[in-house]
């Protein structure tokens, strides 16, 4: 059934940081919601895209020659194969557009930092 997402009702039902939940999937990719603060380990996704919408807060795309600062409202494609880490130092909240096999960590090893997949809000 079709139903309406409300994304503030959402991401109000859970408050850990860099676990992303899925929100809706469609045609293999999720949306993912998450809550971030300070800075993600390094990685990158050798098969895939990611797209990072910021919905609230400031959020920041780290690559190895520039950074990216986006605000609510802004978001940014990564291309697959880029290193990157991603950061805020205060808490934002990111919805990510990506393929549902995509492990949040990438390449980087297993770490505190590796979400459990298939959580959903």
């Amino acid at each position: 059934m079709t139903a309406a997402i409300d994304l503030t009702e959402k991401f109000a039902a859970f408050s850990d940081h860099w676990r992303p939940r899925i929100a809706a999937q469609l045609n293999g990719q999720d949306v993912r919601l998450v809550k971030v603060q300070g800075v993600f380990p390094w990685h990158s996704h050798a098969d895939a895209e990611e797209m990072f919408l910021v919905w609230k807060g400031r959020f920041r795309v780290e690559f190895r020659d520039r950074i990216v600062s986006l605000d609510s409202g802004q978001f940014i494609v990564v291309p697959r194969g880029v290193e990157h880490r991603t950061a805020a130092d205060e808490e934002a909240e990111v919805m990510i557009f990506e393929p549902s096999e995509v492990i949040n960590t990438g390449d980087a090893p297993a770490s505190e930092f590796t979400a459990p997949s298939g959580q959903t809000v």
